[in-house]
């Protein structure tokens, strides 16, 4: 267990140890922060789940009833001619946002949850750098379609425009908040999406997605 000024933190779930967390004086709170290809779970309401998207989609999810929430970074690599007008999720694309999703449901469920309780939000996929397809684009089509198959109607969608954005989100409470950013401004968090997408890029997904 980790301490800032003889606070204590709240022991994170088994498996996200590795994730960095920081206390904030101003909010009392733990935040976690989440990186391109991350996700967090968690089920203390002294934490609090923190990032910045450009390009990139968070979808936020909870369980009220189980007290038990998390949010994920992912994005879909530039593949040319992938995923945006498939009618199925099968692109080679669209295996990175399946992962990303698939980990961070199956993540809520470990801890409690339930899949017919489970409430939604979504943000993200700014048309960062322009361009009529969008790495952006490609993303909100991806969540939009794949929500759309898995019949989960999210409550709040805040997705596309030229904004990047900061999101804090309270897994327990439900509350996301999201801070548009100025279009021309590139915080390092929006580096680390390109020089993420250049990984995902390089190196294909191992393993098998499966759909819930």
């Amino acid at each position: 267990m980790r301490f800032h000024r003889h606070i204590p933190f709240h022991r994170a779930l088994p498996g996200f140890d590795k994730v960095f967390r920081y206390y904030d004086p101003a909010e009392a709170k733990v935040f976690a922060k989440i990186l391109p290809g991350e996700y967090y779970v968690t089920n203390s309401p002294e934490e609090r789940i923190v990032t910045t998207l450009g390009s990139c989609i968070s979808v936020c999810i909870r369980d009220r009833k189980a007290r038990v929430g998390g949010m994920n970074h992912f994005m879909l690599p530039g593949v040319p001619g992938e995923g945006s007008e498939a009618s199925s999720l099968t692109s080679a694309a669209d295996r990175y946002g399946l992962f990303a999703m698939e980990s961070l449901v199956n993540g809520i469920l470990k801890f409690g949850g339930s899949r017919r309780r489970l409430e939604i939000k979504v943000t993200g996929g700014g048309r960062i750098g322009g361009g009529p397809r969008s790495i952006g684009d490609k993303n909100v089509h991806f969540i939009e379609h794949y929500l759309e198959l898995e019949k989960l109607h999210p409550v709040a969608v805040d997705l596309g425009g030229l904004h990047p954005r900061k999101v804090h989100y309270d897994p327990i409470s439900g509350r996301l908040r999201v801070k548009k950013l100025p279009p021309m401004q590139r915080p390092e968090a929006l580096e680390q999406e390109v020089r993420y997408e250049t990984s995902i890029t390089k190196s294909p997904v191992i393993g098998s997605v499966e759909l819930f």
